[in-house]
């Protein structure tokens, strides 16, 4: 009977892999109830061809993918593609940011059966088991889910409120090792030889109007107990020998009070970490709090900065109360305490004409590098503007208003240029002129080269004083215009950008 399960996890990476926890979750919300296999897009060498020799068992009769946006698409697509096209009979199921946000084209493709739209610990298992049934006249009551219906129209069911995180199934570590060992998931970082990739919280309180999470969560937020938080950590420390965890929560500090408990919990245990928060929200924090986090370990802290400037943040429906003096001030509040700040900016917002929006960028460069002047220490990320806006919002209508559309087929999607604009590297907006993508990047590898990232353990000693030293006259004088002799060092010693590729030795 073809009711096996593939939960597969297109590669998102060429190196540096993190534990997969997307498909875990799927996996342990059926796990004792249906078989399964895990498929890693990431380690297999030829997945595509394991899964279809995995359907050609005929014991399989679901394909179900975890698809984000960006490199994940370039196996999701085709591969489905593939499968649909050769066993019209496979029930093929989509999850993950991609498949919420661009449900439409999915649903269009004639390949994406069904989508998991949020959370699937409970819309996942009871859709197949209404499937198993051969009962598609209630999937209507399951919430969560994005189908066809009879007449062929698209249906999203209602959201599901997020559950309790500590009351969910365990993810099925073991399980995972059956395929592939969790050792090959935990490398070398520049806070520890032996990092895992974990997730601790669902959502984000916040609904800011570019974020692709917003649609999914409806600025709502749930996270596991600081105790639950360190009893998984514990097992890992005990049975793999961890050193240093990567949260990769939307908003990993949302609650204090978690946080801080989770600090004294792991205050002994010589384990460094690095999460994602809000400034407004960490801001909040007393100094006490900030010292006891960086005695436990916490290293780095990654935060949207998005802009200095505070008429943007308004336009970004940033929410909170964060400004650009707040931002200011917490750099400042970062250096004293020890933590290192990792900012994220956001070049390149629409504005009503094109001077505006080249002013903004200019404004903006020189906000960050004010920011360096305050803790030379701070992290700068810097992203062009990529929309993914919330429908309805005043930013969405303003970037239609601009001519930007999405594209309208799955096959669209895996383009480069597309590729690179998921990545916020190249975007198509018709807003953002060549001179002014020029400037940003130009801008981005001086300021790489004045300040290397201390993620990139290989850059130090020699190699960072003659990066600084090519970079230092440009820097100062403001002239970042055809940077070639920055670029060919970080070539030649393959410099490692956060933002792409990660913390991960290779």
């Amino acid at each position: 009977m073809k009711n096996k399960i593939i939960i597969f996890n297109p590669q998102s990476a060429n190196s540096k892999h993190r534990i997969p926890n997307s498909i875990l979750q799927i996996g342990a919300s059926v796990h004792g109830h249906h078989d399964y296999i895990l498929v890693d897009g990431n380690l297999e060498k030829d997945p595509l061809e394991k899964i279809i020799n995995l359907v050609k068992s005929g014991e399989y009769g679901y394909f179900c993918s975890s698809v984000m946006p960006g490199p994940q698409l370039r196996q999701a697509i085709p591969f489905t593609k593939k499968i649909k096209e050769d066993f019209p009979e496979i029930t093929t199921i989509w999850g993950g940011y991609f498949a919420s946000n661009q449900y439409q084209v999915c649903m269009d493709s004639g390949v994406v059966d069904y989508i998991i739209n949020g959370p699937g610990d409970v819309a996942f298992p009871t859709l197949i088991k209404e499937l198993e049934k051969g009962n598609t006249t209630e999937l209507s009551n399951i919430k969560n889910v994005i189908y066809r219906d009879a007449t062929g129209t698209v249906q999203k069911t209602a959201k599901e409120p997020l559950l309790d995180q500590d009351a969910l199934a365990p993810l099925p570590y073991q399980h995972l090792d059956k395929f592939y060992s969790v050792k090959n998931y935990l490398a070398k970082t520049f806070m520890g030889g032996t990092t895992l990739s974990y997730h601790s919280s669902m959502g984000c309180p916040f609904s800011c109007s570019f974020c692709g999470i917003v649609p999914i969560f409806n600025a709502s937020w749930k996270g596991k107990s600081a105790e639950g938080m360190y009893s998984d950590i514990k097992y890992f420390k005990d049975h793999y020998g961890i050193d240093a965890i990567e949260f990769h929560d939307n908003n990993f500090f949302t609650s204090k009070k978690r946080v801080v408990e989770f600090s004294k919990l792991i205050l002994n245990d010589n384990i460094k970490f690095w999460g994602e928060g809000r400034i407004d929200t960490i801001n909040k924090y007393s100094d006490e709090d900030l010292i006891l986090m960086k005695n436990a370990g916490c290293t780095m802290i990654f935060l949207g900065a998005e802009t200095g400037n505070d008429e943007v943040l308004k336009q970004m429906n940033k929410g909170g109360t964060q400004s650009g003096q707040m931002i200011r001030d917490f750099a400042a509040r970062m250096k004293k305490v020890g933590i290192i700040p990792e900012m994220s900016f956001v070049l390149g917002m629409p504005a009503d004409t094109e001077e505006q929006v080249y002013k903004q960028i200019l404004w903006d460069i020189n906000f960050i590098k004010e920011i360096k002047e305050i803790n030379p220490d701070t992290e700068i990320i810097i992203y062009l503007y990529s929309p993914t806006p919330t429908e309805g919002s005043d930013l969405y209508q303003q970037i239609l208003d601009a001519g930007f559309s999405f594209p309208s087929t799955l096959e669209e999607w895996i383009s480069p240029s597309w590729e690179n604009f998921d990545l916020r590297k190249n975007p198509l907006t018709p807003w953002l002129k060549p001179y002014m993508i020029d400037i940003i990047k130009d801008f981005e590898t001086v300021l790489n080269g004045k300040y290397p990232t201390v993620s990139d353990f290989r850059i130090k000693g020699y190699k960072k004083s003659l990066l600084q030293l090519a970079s230092n006259w440009r820097y100062k004088t403001g002239f970042y215009k055809l940077p070639y002799e920055i670029k060919v060092l970080h070539k030649i010693w393959k410099y490692r950008q956060p933002e792409i590729e990660g913390f991960y030795s290779e």
